[in-house]
């Protein structure tokens, strides 16, 4: 019988929280890749947080951090990944997690804070479907 690790996903009523399913995901696993995701995640998470914030104030500040912060959590998944896997049977995965990154980037810069929401939606679940996907094909989802 498989037993399953407990993820911490964060409490969304103290906070504004963009990436539970990632966080969730790569929290069950306690290799040094899966680390590196859950930490790029954590940073990602606290810049949206930051972004997100602007937006609603009217503000633009904290875009060019979160578009950083992004891509380090988009390299870091890619990494987890295996380049063969990415660049090959997991290309359909790629090219969704790099267009909702860019979709993010899109709306952060014309300041539109539903688009932003919906982005962050597709990004989160697209990250969290990679770093699945690799525990299951890597049977790291049971302990």
């Amino acid at each position: 019988m498989r037993q399953w690790k407990e993820a911490v996903v964060p409490n969304p009523a103290r906070e504004p929280t963009f990436l539970p399913l990632t966080m969730a995901a790569a929290g069950r696993s306690d290799d040094e890749a899966a680390r590196a995701v859950r930490s790029r995640a954590e940073s990602a998470d606290r810049a949206a947080a930051d972004c997100w914030l602007s937006l609603v104030a009217g503000c633009k500040a904290g875009g060019q951090a979160l578009v950083s912060r992004l891509h380090d959590l988009s390299e870091a998944t890619s990494g987890y990944a295996g380049v063969k896997w990415w660049l090959g049977h997991g290309s359909v995965h790629r090219r969704r997690v790099a267009a909702a990154e860019h979709r993010i980037d899109d709306a952060v810069r014309e300041g539109d804070g539903a688009e932003f929401a919906e982005a962050f939606i597709g990004y989160d679940q697209a990250v969290a479907t990679v770093v699945v996907h690799v525990q299951n094909r890597l049977g790291k989802l049971s302990t």
